[in-house]
């Protein structure tokens, strides 16, 4: 399949470019049962961020003050993601609006609010009915690596949702009694040791049944989307719809945009680099993300582009899309 490439003026599918922060940080995460049950968890976890915003908020604007020409003209932007894919059994008018109060008290800003249903099935705007399958996009762009002498006995990856760094082991019996053929896991990239990676992007993917995405997975369209790397039929996808603070919250999450504007003069929501402050239990997660991104081809009109802001704007930006993220995990308490 060919990708979209950019062109100024002849191509017949043009890449359409989207603003860019320096960096955006995301500011935590919590499951929903967190949100509905946790408020003095959460509220000790803010306390403890808000003064790491700032720090690298401040190392964001040493690093990058040359080329924007001066640290104050760094962007840098705030995000969380809401947990809404796997459990929507609570009331949004009731955890919104008390995640972002706890999040002012605790002097964290939030610049934008992700839905991590958004990440499934992108809706450009609330009451449109119009959805973009994102992850499915993402999924059919997944390039996986084959193990040296495969055989083929196992499905491959676009069919059992499977996705690893290296080659499987295998417990096979031998024909004789007592005779095992084993061949431990082995990483294509290892150096000296393996650290084997097997993580399972979606299951149900049968004609007849519905998807269920992983977390990783998901969590890997969510940074696709923080780098500016999606695009549908070379449009932009993300088009934060503001959100004053005398706007009803809708009563269902199926409602929400996938991309919430929160502060009207908030830097843009998708950046050339992305930082992550998450608790430890999430460092599982963040590793099967890298992974993941590193078996995704990105439309190289996009790329193009991307470089080319970057040379624009006098911005290292590295070719491996998993370099590009930043994190920084939360001792537990």
């Amino acid at each position: 399949m060919v990708g979209a490439v950019y062109a100024e003026s002849t191509a017949s599918v043009r890449v359409e470019a989207v603003p860019l922060a320096h960096v955006s940080i995301e500011v935590g995460h919590f499951y929903m049962s967190d949100l509905i049950n946790g408020e003095a968890a959460i509220a000790a976890q803010f306390r403890r961020v808000a003064p790491l915003i700032e720090m690298f908020t401040e190392v964001a604007r040493q690093e990058f003050a040359a080329a924007a020409g001066g640290p104050s003209r760094v962007r840098v932007s705030t995000c969380f993601l809401l947990d809404d894919y796997f459990q929507t059994d609570a009331d949004p008018r009731v955890i919104v609006p008390n995640l972002l109060r706890i999040a002012a008290e605790s002097g964290v800003r939030i610049d934008y609010l992700g839905s991590e249903a958004g990440c499934h099935e992108h809706r450009r705007r609330q009451h449109d009915e119009t959805l973009i399958p994102l992850a499915q996009m993402v999924a059919d762009s997944i390039i996986a690596e084959p193990a040296p002498g495969s055989a083929g006995r196992r499905p491959p990856t676009a069919e059992s949702g499977w996705l690893c760094n290296g080659q499987r082991s295998s417990d096979r019996e031998g024909e004789q009694a007592m005779e095992v053929n084993y061949r431990p896991s082995a990483e294509f990239a290892a150096r000296n040791h393996s650290l084997f990676l097997d993580v399972e992007m979606w299951r149900n993917r049968a004609a007849t049944q519905d998807v269920l995405w992983s977390c990783p997975f998901l969590a890997s369209v969510w940074q696709l989307l923080r780098l500016g790397m999606l695009r549908f039929e070379g449009r932009a996808i993300v088009n934060a719809e503001q959100w004053g603070p005398d706007r009803e919250w809708p009563a269902r999450w199926d409602e929400f945009p996938s991309v919430i504007k929160l502060q009207e003069h908030a830097a843009p929501f998708a950046a050339f680099r992305s930082l992550s402050i998450l608790p430890q239990r999430y460092v599982g997660i963040e590793h099967a993300v890298r992974m993941i991104l590193g078996h995704v081809e990105p439309d190289p009109g996009v790329v193009e582009l991307l470089n080319r802001r970057a040379r624009e704007q006098r911005i290292e930006l590295t070719g491996d899309v998993a370099d590009r993220l930043s994190h920084f995990f939360l001792s537990a308490v």
